[in-house]
């Protein structure tokens, strides 16, 4: 529709009185998309049953008045927006108080001069179209926000995906590793109870657990034998280091994989590392990644060892409970075990790009 053009706009006149219906029909045909309805109950169904951008209203009818017309229209979701002008013979202020407060635009008392009541309608139909155009371009903005939202999402995905295989390149682990890891750690959240801010949260912070590795020399990363007590000492400060890397930003995401690069070591017994926390010390995320990260290192392929059956690392997982795991999160592990399996099935190992004899790192028993 072109600028101050209104002769698509829908009209609906309501009112029982046939002399005052031709009335505005005669004044208004040429300008506007007429229908008419005789009473409020035949005005709600036309309402409900086809858009409309002005409804001019009497109040003065049989059954149901104006007033509980323009109330009904107002309460349902799919009609409060459509503007209603009252058009009636009572004009006293109580009169329009009341239209007013029910949520009508304007209130026009007979009888009236056409050419204020044309302006009137015309200058309401003006409002009535600004804010359909208002509604359609935020719409548009929503979208575009949307969209850019969703590019930046999987923009963030694939930087921590790459910045966490910077750590493959120097490690046994595959990319498919990280990718693997996020995904157990969010199906095992949900299996927790877990909001799905927090699962999503889980899911893109855990790719960056080893992060700290980048700073292990390879002397002791890629050692092709056991580690001494001083070896094993610096190999454990990946966590640390980690930490370390992700410190200095509030963000969420950020403070996540810091919370999850230092304390993914750490066992519910209290034996494990950099801290020696126990329980309910060790926080969530930590706990979470402890589990699903023993679980992919023991059923993958490593140049060092065979990738255990499915069975058998569940098995451990059960076995380390209260020991090595929350029991809690062992339980919720097993809950969610179909959908482990599945992501195992749609993640293959990719072919291995890094050192072809590294030290295996931390098994469960280490």
């Amino acid at each position: 529709m072109k600028a101050e053009d209104y002769s698509q706009c829908r009209v609906l006149i309501v009112d029982d009185e046939a002399i005052n219906v031709d009335i505005l029909v005669s004044a208004l045909q040429q300008d506007y998309n007429l229908s008419i309805a005789l009473n409020g109950q035949s005005a709600l169904f036309h309402a409900k049953s086809h858009p409309l951008d002005l409804i001019l209203l009497d109040v003065a009818m049989p059954g149901m008045d104006g007033y509980e017309v323009c109330s009904r229209l107002k309460s349902d979701v799919a009609t409060s927006s459509i503007p209603v002008v009252f058009v009636s013979a009572m004009g006293s202020l109580g009169d329009k108080t009341k239209g007013l407060g029910l949520g009508a635009v304007d209130f026009i008392t007979k009888p009236y001069q056409l050419v204020e009541l044309k302006a009137r309608i015309r200058t309401h139909l003006r409002m009535q179209q600004a804010m359909k155009s208002l509604v359609k371009r935020n719409r548009s903005l929503d979208r575009c926000v949307r969209e850019h939202t969703r590019e930046l999402r999987e923009t963030q995905v694939e930087i921590i995906y790459r910045l966490s295989r910077a750590v493959e390149y120097r490690d046994t682990e595959t990319a498919m590793h990280v990718k693997r890891l996020s995904h157990f750690c969010r199906v095992l959240a949900f299996s927790l109870g877990c909001d799905e801010e927090t699962c999503e949260l889980l899911h893109l912070a855990s790719p960056m657990h080893d992060i700290g590795k980048i700073g292990i020399p390879d002397r002791i990363l890629l050692k092709n034998g056991p580690l001494d007590d001083e070896e094993r000492t610096i190999m454990q400060s990946h966590t640390i280091k980690g930490a370390e890397i992700l410190s200095g930003h509030d963000s969420a995401l950020i403070t996540a994989a810091r919370v999850i690069a230092l304390t993914h070591h750490e066992r519910w017994d209290g034996s494990g590392y950099p801290r020696g926390l126990s329980r309910d010390e060790i926080p969530l995320y930590g706990r979470i990644v402890s589990v699903c990260d023993v679980f992919d290192a023991l059923t993958s392929l490593r140049p060092y060892k065979k990738g255990w059956p499915v069975d058998e690392a569940v098995d451990e997982i059960r076995a380390c409970s209260g020991s090595h795991f929350d029991p809690q999160i062992v339980e919720a592990f097993d809950k969610a075990l179909p959908e482990v399996v599945e992501i195992m099935d749609n993640l293959h190992d990719e072919p291995h790009q890094g050192n072809s004899f590294p030290n295996p790192g931390f098994a469960v028993s280490a």
